[in-house]
């Protein structure tokens, strides 16, 4: 396999797409191989880079089924379950803290900052 092709951001020829893009069309990559890539220069750090998929090898996204949906729910239940006190906090707890603020806090129940 032979270089990619670099692009100038916002200069991409027509055909190309970033994962975003092709999620916005209702397509996804399909196991296709990075095609091209766009290149953002800045001031003093190294450019920001966005890889690029040929649409046209783009496949449709595969459609949700029931047992997709219940183990994305579950999944979304246990992210906000505190495993100290076991309740769900009504947020995602942060990883940072690895447990809902009452009890991260005991002393300040409504958040970690005092007044």
């Amino acid at each position: 396999m032979g270089a990619l092709p670099v692009f100038r951001w916002r200069l991409a020829p027509d055909g190309y797409a970033t994962r975003r893009q092709l999620r916005a069309l209702d397509l996804r990559p399909g196991g296709q191989d990075v095609a091209a890539q766009l290149e953002r220069p800045r001031r003093r750090r190294p450019p920001l880079v966005a890889y690029l998929y040929r649409v046209d090898l783009a496949q449709p996204v595969r459609p949700m089924t029931p047992g997709r949906w219940a183990a994305l729910a579950k999944a979304n239940t246990a992210r906000r379950t505190c495993p100290k006190c076991l309740r769900d906090a009504g947020y995602v707890i942060p990883p940072s803290l690895g447990m809902c603020g009452s009890c991260a806090f005991p002393d300040n129940s409504d958040s970690p900052r005092s007044a």
